[in-house]
């Protein structure tokens, strides 16, 4: 019942609002599952593990593992499908504007020519391969945030840069600074959604007039929207200094990561995972596409 007079007066700002709402990067889905009881550090390297191969990927059959693997480790997980796919929503411009560009700009064989344009069919395989990467990654990235919390991908990733330090490079607080920004990711969105409200109650039209005019209309939005995030950090601040915050020099967990026998068979399953990535690379299919 609350979205109902401000949606009924615009619904372009309800799309937006929604859209705010649907983006689950950075957000935290608590389960009671064994992907969530993982060492941070496997979930970390299993995720860059994952990226890394989908640019492996030279056909369908990889893909099609690639899928499977990621369907299977999603229902390990117990975060409902739906939940992760609404994170996508975020990117359909971007997916858009990528399949298009892949399409009309990549040389090969003519399929339909329109004016100038042409789509070629190595454009078109290479607009489904790309959308398919971006998918995958999106959706492997967002597995990583909701299952695990900030303060455990800080940690690992502490540990897994700690060689770093030996170069002097400050592990602790590059791990600190990550772990504060996805924490913020959520806070942020929220803000907007507020913000948006209250400027759309107050008048404020987002969707008429040329380019020119929607970029001055998201000023009202911007402005409050950086002064409340600077005034969130400055508090951050303050609380880190009131609690003697000094770095990560001599500093002790309260709970030490460890590695379980549920983290070995993770890597093993990565390992099976990439050789047969890498084997699909060889398969020739009996079509060509």
């Amino acid at each position: 019942m609350r979205y109902y007079v401000l949606c009924g007066r615009d619904d372009s700002f309800c799309r937006d609002e929604n859209m705010i709402r649907e983006i689950t990067l950075g957000q935290y889905y608590q389960a009671d599952s064994v992907i969530h009881r993982m060492d941070p550090r496997t979930k970390i390297v299993g995720t860059l593990v994952f990226i890394v191969s989908l640019f492996l990927v030279k056909n369908m059959v990889g893909y099609a593992v690639a899928a499977v693997f990621l369907a299977s480790v999603i229902l390990i997980s117990k975060v409902p499908f739906k939940y992760m796919v609404k994170g996508m929503k975020a990117i359909v411009l971007l997916l858009l504007i990528t399949i298009l560009f892949n399409m009309f700009l990549t040389p090969g064989e003519t399929l339909v020519s329109v004016w100038k344009l042409r789509i070629t069919k190595e454009g078109v395989r290479q607009a489904v391969f790309m959308a398919l990467r971006l998918s995958f990654l999106i959706i492997g990235s967002s597995l990583m945030t909701l299952t695990t919390t900030p303060n455990n991908l800080t940690d690992g990733l502490e540990k897994l840069l700690k060689p770093l330090r030996l170069f002097r490079v400050p592990v602790h607080e590059i791990a600190m600074i990550m772990s504060i920004a996805l924490r913020f990711i959520p806070i942020l969105l929220d803000e907007t959604d507020k913000i948006m409200k209250a400027q759309l109650a107050r008048g404020a039209d987002f969707e008429s007039g040329n380019l020119i005019k929607k970029a001055k209309s998201m000023v009202p939005i911007l402005v409050p929207l950086f002064i409340s995030a600077f005034r969130r950090a400055n508090d951050l601040a303050m609380a880190m200094e009131a609690r003697c915050y000094r770095g990560g020099e001599h500093r002790t967990k309260m709970k030490p990561l460890s590695y379980r026998r549920q983290d070995l068979a993770a890597y093993l399953t990565l390992a099976v995972f990439v050789t047969v990535i890498v084997f699909t690379r060889r398969v020739v299919l009996p079509f060509s596409f």
